[in-house]
């Protein structure tokens, strides 16, 4: 089957790390750049719809991580945490000349971006982040508070060993199925999106998802077997332990400068990112699912979101801007189970950043990305002019700076919704 849209372009891009499978939308090579990242079990075919959906005076992009999709299956350090992904990243922000770039990432994908940013202090080319139901600053599994103190010295609970193996021997069998509910099909249905939505696209997600790279260096990667609950640790290598919280900690966002702004959406209904995962032993332990659990006061559910919201409002304290968005009725992935809403946040957010900068966002080109109306500027205020005659659907003050003007409010803007 043909995995690309209409409209979608893959071209292997050579960095100075690996060759990376890089997305790109037809004829549009030009305009700020909007880079998208994806999770774990996925590629950058998940972003597809999302690309062709922006306005058009972005440049949309996605690229495969090592280990999925087309990029090169370049072997995973998991004692790095994710640093082996961020610096692939890096590599291919500059292979594809970059000056500035909107990246966004989702699930692992999030992490990712996160891990590019806090490494380039002062260096980052980040023009604005978004985070789609992003993995915790703290790891996944085996962390308590809002500081992510680990329950376990050395991270038991987290890493390779989490991994279910059926659904890993359904992955490495390449079953397209639906008759097991840990077939990639049905935990898609399940876990990505909430039921019962059915993406358009689903069987371009399932070769997406089957795209995955398995074994020690891949997916899941290594584990140890230790005497602490639930008698495994993170090994050195592959995909889920560098997520492990001995090894990945985004403790040093505040610190980053320049700071570029944050939206931050999750699906109110996400299974596998939040308070409750179902991913998380300990709190399926506390459900009685996995016998032995410690307990409440030594090892309670991790508070995924509760840590990120933490994360980020230390990172407000520190002069940066974050926006929290929950998207009702969707899942761990909203870009596919509510994409309007999803494009609509997305669009008010990079639409915001480039009046930031300054950028020429007056007249069509602001309706074109605010899908709204016409920026006109009426001295020190701008009035947003609604398409068709529809009058005046905004006024906002002008808030003049080194990095241009902002249009205080304007993040709230979106197609048929008004000032909000």
């Amino acid at each position: 089957m043909d995995k690309l849209l209409p409209g979608i372009d893959a071209q292997r891009v050579n960095t100075s790390r690996l060759t990376v499978n890089v997305l790109s939308v037809a004829g549009r090579d030009d305009g700020p750049a909007v880079l998208f990242v994806h999770g774990n079990v996925s590629s950058s075919l998940f972003w597809q719809p999302t690309m062709l959906s922006l306005p058009a005076v972005y440049r949309p992009l996605a690229i495969d991580l090592r280990g999925f999709g087309d990029t090169d299956p370049e072997p995973v350090d998991a004692t790095r945490g994710v640093r082996d992904y961020s610096d692939d990243l890096a590599a291919t922000v500059d292979a594809l000349g970059l000056e500035a770039v909107h990246l966004a990432g989702w699930s692992m994908g999030g992490g990712v971006v996160l891990q590019y940013l806090v490494d380039r202090p002062g260096t980052h080319r980040v023009a604005s982040l978004t985070l789609v139901d992003p993995v915790s600053p703290f790891g996944f599994g085996g962390t308590r508070g809002l500081d992510g103190t680990l329950c376990d010295p050395g991270g038991a609970g987290s890493g390779g060993g989490a991994a279910n193996p059926e659904f890993v021997e359904r992955l490495a069998g390449q079953d397209r199925g639906e008759a097991s509910p840990l077939s990639p099909r049905q935990v898609l249905l399940a876990h990505y999106v909430k039921p019962p939505h059915v993406p358009e696209h689903l069987d371009i997600f399932v070769e997406s998802m089957l795209s995955t790279r398995l074994g020690d260096d891949h997916y899941p990667g290594t584990s140890r077997t230790v005497d602490a609950w639930p008698g495994f640790a993170p090994g050195d290598s592959g995909v889920l332990n560098t997520m492990a919280p001995t090894v990945f900690r985004i403790d040093g966002l505040s610190g980053v400068e320049p700071k570029p702004p944050v939206l931050w959406l999750r699906g109110a209904d996400d299974v596998i990112v939040s308070d409750t995962s179902l991913y998380d032993l300990a709190y399926l332990g506390s459900l009685g699912v996995i016998p032995g659990w410690p307990g409440e006061q030594t090892w309670p559910p991790q508070p995924m979101v509760a840590q990120t919201r933490s994360v980020l409002r230390g990172y407000a304290a520190a002069g940066g801007r974050f926006r929290e968005v929950v998207i009702d009725d969707a899942g761990h992935g909203p870009h596919l189970d509510q994409p309007e809403r999803f494009l609509a946040e997305l669009r008010d957010h990079l639409a915001a950043e480039r009046l930031v900068a300054g950028g020429p966002l007056l007249g069509q080109d602001a309706a074109d990305v605010l899908g709204l109306g016409v920026v006109v500027p009426v001295e020190d205020r701008v009035q947003v002019v609604q398409v068709g005659g529809g009058g005046v659907a905004g006024e906002f003050p002008l808030e003049r700076g080194l990095g241009g003007v902002r249009i205080e409010g304007v993040a709230n803007l979106g197609a048929d919704r008004g000032p909000q």
